[in-house]
């Protein structure tokens, strides 16, 4: 119980609001199928991650409700470590998909969840948890990524991507006088071609501190993109990291190797 307090503290510095896991559902949700892991520096705890045993069209996963790194402890790999600390244990569990959100804007978060771990998307939720008040997410629409994690495909476990010929770009980034990134979206033509890229800027908590507006409007354009390429049967794979922006892949889902899901 005193970790599970801990818990409690860590998710104060991350997000700074009151915490929202209280500790009596925590222990009850770990004792019936969900996993919570922590990151300690000697008995400090530096890092968590909490999941609840989730059941959708006759089939169970594990829902990766909430992940966080004291921000004194962040770039590390301590995240990485936690998510596959997470899927070693969900796989002893009997677990073969984990789901979890994230808001695709934030390409840190990006990069772990589909570059390192595999995971893939395929599924844009607008305005998930409604107006929140933290201070990562509010002024914003709280859209996220829904990622499937495919702890036992070939996709995860063998990192299997099909070899792509060419990305042809739906977007890029313009820089605005006051060297801020603004959005401009390509003609639209019909999707067909083997992959495509979608660009948002690296620092996007930094471009909403100096411009909300601006932020929003990347939130608006980057929705109708994601939407459409998910429409038409894509799923993001991947996210390079460049010096001012992160590029998304996106290829056909039907392509994948995802063990029959």
């Amino acid at each position: 119980m005193n970790e599970m307090e801990q818990v409690q503290e860590l998710e104060r510095k991350v997000w700074g609001m009151d915490p929202v896991l209280p500790t009596h559902q925590t222990l009850t949700a770990v004792k019936n199928g969900g996993i919570i892991i922590g990151a300690f520096d000697g008995e400090k705890l530096v890092g968590f991650s909490y999941g609840f045993s989730g059941f959708q069209n006759g089939k169970s996963y594990l829902c990766s409700h909430m992940l966080g790194i004291d921000e004194a402890y962040r770039s590390q790999g301590i995240g990485e470590m936690l998510k596959r600390s997470q899927c070693k244990v969900a796989i002893e569990k009997g677990y073969s998909l984990i789901k979890w959100t994230y808001d695709p804007l934030e390409t840190r978060n990006a990069f772990l969840n589909l570059t390192k771990l595999n995971g893939i998307c395929n599924t844009y939720i607008e305005n998930c948890y409604g107006e929140m008040n933290d201070n990562l997410n509010q002024g914003l629409p709280s859209d996220r990524f829904e990622v499937h994690w495919y702890v036992k495909s070939p996709h995860v476990v063998e990192k299997h991507v099909p070899n792509i010929q060419s990305i042809l770009p739906l977007n890029t980034i313009a820089f605005n006088e006051k060297g801020q990134p603004v959005c401009i979206t390509e003609q639209e033509n019909e999707l067909t071609g083997q992959a495509y890229s979608i660009t948002v800027p690296k620092d996007f908590q930094g471009l909403k501190a100096v411009s909300e507006d601006l932020a929003l409007d990347w939130r608006l354009k980057t929705r109708r993109l994601f939407q459409k390429l998910f429409h038409a049967g894509y799923a993001a794979v991947q996210l390079e990291k460049h010096d001012t922006n992160g590029k998304y892949i996106f290829i056909k889902k039907d392509t994948l190797e995802l063990g029959g899901e």
